[in-house]
């Protein structure tokens, strides 16, 4: 016998629409933009940048932005002591910073992840293992320690991708382990025991979903560490190497010329450094607040 048509109750679609205008009103819309914006000058930089960023001619040096007295539309940011155009460095240099951020915080949340695992679920000697190496690793300053890597092996973006994950990735492990020391006490992991699963696919089918919004919460926060220690080794020359662009490596060779006038050689790459750390930073703080559970509560 079928329900009487007046007690069908429908979902209310004015309800469904304020609920979704909410999340949309909740992500944060300028620093999304931001690295967005950058994202897509990094993968299109062939198309938009308008000279070669690693050959300039010598009779352009020092050509200040096209605003001030001098420059040119032809360089719209102005020119470096190379005569080598401002705009087209900055544009490479984002795919630059874009592929060590992301390829070292990637590599770092791998290692650190699947350790952090191992540690906090076969315990005893695997943890303690590990811990000691973690603690190890992090008893050492970052900075110095990823110098002191990059002086051993040589200046290459993919050298500093390796050594920024190998640096990076007990904070991972660090994080994960705590979070796995729960986990293994609860209830469908011990259902997964007696059910005869191994301890590998516990680790694999059980442990990892649940600690995956950690590591990509962590993972979008540390990105902003990653690039300005990427920044930091192509100032002191064991970064990036040159004639390959790279913000950080702009800026140190900006520097001399900072106190003569050449403002734009050291401002334009620090902005967009500032700029790119801190959409990541902003980016992280709100997926950490939208994927923790006691914070999505408050």
């Amino acid at each position: 016998m079928s329900a009487p048509a007046d007690v069908v109750t429908l979902p209310s679609p004015p309800r469904v629409t304020r609920r979704w205008s909410v999340r949309l009103a909740d992500v944060p819309v300028v620093p999304a933009t931001i690295l967005l914006i950058i994202a897509l000058v990094a993968i299109f930089a062939n198309q938009l940048a308008p000279h070669d960023p690693e050959v300039g001619s010598l009779t352009a040096r020092f050509k200040p932005p096209f605003w001030q007295s001098g420059g040119s539309a032809k360089y719209l940011l102005g020119t470096d002591q190379l005569g080598r155009d401002v705009l087209s460095r900055l544009i490479f240099g984002a795919r630059v910073s874009m592929v060590v951020g992301i390829m070292a915080v990637i590599v770092a949340g791998v290692v650190g992840t699947a350790l952090g695992i191992l540690s906090g679920y076969l315990r005893g000697w695997v943890d303690q293992v590990i811990m000691r190496i973690t603690d190890t690793w992090l008893a050492l300053p970052a900075l110095t320690f990823a110098i002191f890597l990059a002086a051993i092996v040589g200046p290459s973006m993919w050298n500093i991708v390796i050594i920024l994950g190998i640096t990076y990735w007990t904070r991972y492990a660090r994080v994960i382990r705590g979070e796995v020391l729960s986990l293994r006490e609860r209830e469908f992991v011990h259902l997964a025991i007696v059910a005869g699963c191994s301890k590998w696919s516990i680790m694999a089918r059980h442990i990892l979903p649940n600690v995956i919004n950690s590591a990509i919460v962590l993972g979008s926060l540390m990105l902003g560490v990653v690039i300005i220690t990427e920044a930091t080794l192509s100032f002191l020359g064991v970064g990036v190497p040159p004639p390959q662009p790279a913000w950080g490596l702009m800026l140190s060779d900006g520097k001399q010329g900072l106190m003569v006038g050449y403002w734009w050689l050291t401002v334009f790459p620090g902005c967009c450094i500032m700029l790119m750390v801190l959409s990541a930073n902003l980016l992280g703080d709100w997926l950490r607040v939208k994927l923790d559970p006691q914070l999505r509560q408050l």
